[in-house]
C-alpha cells in the first residue's frame, strides 16, 4: 500500500527473516544508521518456526524508499522483501482505547464501539477499554469519533499484514 503523507509516500513492507538472535536488532539498525525512520513495526514467527515475519511501515520519496528495499536485501537475515499493496494484500492494526465515560457516557462510547464492531474489554466504574481491529482508516475514524471523550489512554500495535489468495508469501 502506498500512501501521500506531506508530499512523502508511505510504503508497507512484509519482510521474511530467518528467526534468530539479533535479527530485529539488524534490521533496525539498518534503518537508524542511514537516517530512516520505521512508522510502525510489527514481528512474530510464521508457520515455519525457522522464520519470523516482519511488517514494516516507512515513510520517504520515491528514491529513498528504493533504497530502503535495496539496503534490506542486503542484510543476510533478510529472506525477502514484499511491497504490501492496496488490492493485493489484507492490513490489519489492533488498538486499545481507554475512555473516561460518566454513567451517562457510556451508553453512548458503546454506541460507537458497536458501529465499528469494536469490542468493550474492560469496564470501570469511571473507564471503558475498547478493543478495535481494522485497517488504518477503520482505526483512524474510530478515534475521530472517539475525540469529543475523554481519552485516557491509547495503544497501537502497528499494521500487520499478508498478500491476498494466490500472491505468495514466500
Amino acid at each position: 500500500m502506498e500512501r501521500v503523507v506531506h508530499n512523502m509516500k508511505k510504503r508497507i513492507l512484509s519482510l521474511l527473516v530467518v528467526n534468530s538472535s539479533g535479527v530485529l536488532s539488524r534490521v533496525s539498525g539498518m534503518f537508524s544508521r542511514r537516517g530512516y525512520n520505521i512508522d510502525s513495526l510489527t514481528v512474530g514467527v510464521t508457520e515455519d518456526p525457522k522464520y519470523s515475519r516482519m511488517t514494516v511501515v516507512v515513510s520517504g520519496d520515491d528514491r529513498t524508499l528504493d533504497q530502503i528495499e535495496k539496503q534490506l536485501y542486503k542484510l543476510e537475515d533478510v529472506i525477502q522483501v514484499t511491497e504490501l499493496l492496496d488490492g493485493e494484500s489484507v492490513c490489519r492494526e489492533l488498538v486499545l482505547v481507554k475512555v473516561k465515560a460518566a454513567r451517562e457516557e457510556k451508553q453512548q462510547i458503546i454506541a460507537v464501539a458497536d458501529v465499528f464492531r469494536a469490542k468493550i474489554v474492560d469496564v470501570a466504574v469511571d473507564s471503558l477499554m475498547i478493543e478495535l481491529t481494522g485497517n488504518i482508516n477503520k482505526v483512524e475514524a474510530f478515534l475521530g469519533l472517539l475525540d469529543g471523550f475523554h481519552i485516557l489512554s491509547v495503544v497501537r500495535t502497528g499494521l500487520t499484514g499478508l498478500l491476498r489468495g494466490n500472491y505468495s508469501d514466500k
